[in-house]
């Protein structure tokens, strides 16, 4: 996984491939004063027999704080039973308060920073919205003033982004409106394309690795190799994504013929939304993918997991999210579930954490 990862960092930083994306996919967004990383960055794996297969790239994914949270339970619990948990972290707020920091360093390294806020559509409301509170518990533990924020609620005046009169200085952005292109997102798409405000992450961060056309570049050995990738990134992310294609009225009988082997996904969409196991499809849903904008990714099975729920053993797909921060797997999550993808309404499922095993133990 890091090595997939790595490869993946390498090639987004060629200019070749940044030139081709922010050209093609949002050809009005460069990388002046693009400095920031993107902070939690999700790289969703499923675990198959050739190892682990890349699905998907996430930007602003969601469930970092929660699954931090239910690290540390893990590792008061199991330490006590005298397990040796050697290759987990343990000090992950403060590496994500750090990484936080760094991205306002990269950006503002005169200017003191002092008000960040979480912005999300209507965030109590979300589904992660304890998650936001515990964001923003860490910040004002670290001397900082944390706000949460609907986008509507923000303004650009006088150069600066401002909430209630207060100048925002840092947004930690949790939109599903990637390309912040929607009304309410108006006053922060100026501030960022102004250089105003250290937005993370953000819509040039989303069309380098999260615009799933993304996954056809980086499965497609011929278009690496005219980037510029080397010879052992592209053995890397040949075997470690899914042959990934764009579907188009010419290759419409062709994928409809080999759809059992296919999962199809909106290439700007998020949380499994639209996205359909060729296997399941109708025609009518078909016709919907005809006229949307969707990716064709070859299928890669996700495993299972026994847990008990209720005293029953039941078996639960998985697979495994990880957190990445300008190359590094700060930290690893399972998500259970049952069904065609992943989701937080199967009973026993969810977030699970992942402890990684000492294999110099026996």
């Amino acid at each position: 996984m890091r090595c997939i990862v790595d490869a993946v960092t390498r090639v987004v930083k060629l200019p070749g491939y940044s030139k081709h994306i922010l050209t093609e996919a949002y050809g009005h967004i460069t990388s002046e004063g693009m400095a920031a990383e993107g902070v939690f960055m999700g790289y969703d794996f499923h675990m198959s027999d050739l190892g682990p297969q890349v699905i998907e790239v996430n930007t602003n994914a969601g469930g970092a704080f929660l699954n931090a949270a239910l690290v540390s339970a893990q590792v008061e619990c199991c330490c006590a039973e005298g397990i040796p948990l050697s290759l987990l972290k343990t000090n992950l707020e403060t590496e994500f308060m750090t990484m936080f920091l760094h991205e306002w360093e990269l950006q503002n390294k005169d200017k003191p920073l002092k008000i960040i806020a979480i912005v999300d559509e209507d965030p109590e409301q979300q589904f992660l919205y304890p998650e936001f509170l515990m964001a923003q518990r860490l910040f004002e533990k670290n001397g900082f003033i944390a706000v949460l924020v609907d986008p509507g609620e923000l303004e650009f005046l006088n150069g600066k982004l401002q909430y209630r009169n207060q100048t925002i200085d840092l947004v930690y952005n949790r939109l599903t409106d990637f390309a912040l292109k929607a009304k309410e997102s108006r006053p922060l798409r100026q501030a960022f394309e102004a250089n105003a405000v250290v937005v993370t992450p953000n819509p040039y961060h989303h069309a380098l690795y999260a615009n799933k056309r993304n996954l056809i570049l980086l499965s497609d050995k011929n278009m690496l190799e005219q980037f510029g990738a080397s010879e052992e990134d592209i053995a890397i992310l040949q075997a470690g994504i899914p042959t990934t294609r764009l579907v188009t009225a010419e290759n419409e009988q062709e994928l409809w013929a080999g759809r059992k082997q296919l999962f199809f996904k909106p290439a700007t969409g998020f949380g499994s939304r639209a996205a359909y196991r060729g296997d399941k499809l109708t025609k009518r849903v078909w016709s919907d993918i005809l006229q949307g904008e969707y990716v064709a990714q070859q299928i890669v099975l996700p495993s299972d997991r026994g847990i008990l729920v209720d005293g029953q053993v039941t078996a639960l797909k998985m697979d495994i999210r990880a957190y990445v921060y300008a190359g590094e797997i700060q930290l690893l999550a399972a998500r259970l579930y049952q069904g065609q993808t992943t989701n937080f309404r199967t009973q026993g499922g969810g977030f699970a954490p992942v402890f990684i095993a000492d294999q110099t133990r026996n």
